[in-house]
């Protein structure tokens, strides 16, 4: 499946900055229609007036913090007679600190968009690529996932592990009916992500082989998706991580990451 040859638009989240605004340039530069989706109206009309000089973009503005954002935005899909073949979950953020150190209410809004809207966005759009026959979910989690926990932002790592274990389960079960499902896990990517979080001035402490460009992650993505894989870790100093951190005990690979975390909070 790649993007010329496959109908329907790629439905992208939190798309009006970093990765998820490089995967609608990149979706749209493969002459894919897209639909941009995020809170900030106004970064997504900038993105939609340049998308719009090579395919169809439309804008649907939400905040996929109210539970009641994915059910509208599938109503208003379908107000507009819009096709999605391609859904991108990429909305989200990190809750800095320790995991008492915010209230529940913060914790929830941060599960309601990395956790519930992703399923239930999956669960309205996929009956409909199935009937089809072709399709495609990628769902933008994270090298966090696939590596121990850390200490500080303490449900991120959950929740992006939690994405890979999903989109693992609907790679299997849609394996016959020609929609695929793929997670993206970037590892540490010139973006606002670290802005939002306020840990921006300790993470440029970190070595710059360290760091991707998000249109890299972008690309790597959709090739990714297009080619069968069901997770994909971009870059290979983020594989390289990764496998050292597959061949080391759990308890050997919790105290190299409990120690990583004390350097970053000391940073």
């Amino acid at each position: 499946m790649s993007a010329a040859d496959a109908s329907g638009h790629a439905l992208i989240t939190g798309a009006s900055s970093g990765i998820g605004a490089e995967l609608a340039r990149e979706y749209a530069r493969r002459g894919r229609a897209v639909v941009l989706t995020a809170r900030r109206v106004e970064r997504l009309e900038a993105l939609a007036g340049e998308l719009r000089r090579q395919v169809d973009c439309q804008v649907i503005p939400a905040d996929l913090e109210d539970p009641a954002a994915p059910a509208m935005l599938a109503g208003t899909l379908r107000q507009r007679g819009i096709e999605v073949g391609i859904l991108v979950n990429n909305a989200g953020y990190g809750v800095p600190g320790v995991y008492t150190a915010s209230d529940w209410q913060r914790h929830a809004r941060f599960l309601q968009i990395m956790v519930t809207a992703v399923c239930e966005l999956s669960h309205r759009l996929l009956p409909a690529m199935q009937a089809r026959g072709h399709g495609g979910i990628l769902n933008v989690a994270s090298l966090a996932g696939l590596v121990p926990g850390s200490a500080g932002q303490t449900l991120y790592a959950a929740a992006k592990s939690f994405m890979v274990k999903f989109s693992q389960s609907l790679a299997l079960e849609n394996a016959d009916k020609g929609v695929q499902a793929c997670a993206l896990c970037p590892g540490f990517t010139y973006s606002e992500f670290h802005d939002v979080t306020g840990t921006r001035e300790k993470m440029s402490k970190l070595p710059k082989w360290m760091w991707m460009q998000a249109a890299d992650v972008a690309r790597q993505g959709i090739d990714a998706l297009e080619a069968g894989k069901v997770v994909y870790v971009p870059g290979r100093a983020n594989r390289s991580i990764k496998a050292i951190t597959d061949l080391l005990p759990d308890a050997v690979a919790l105290r190299s990451m409990a120690r990583r975390s004390k350097q970053i909070r000391q940073q």
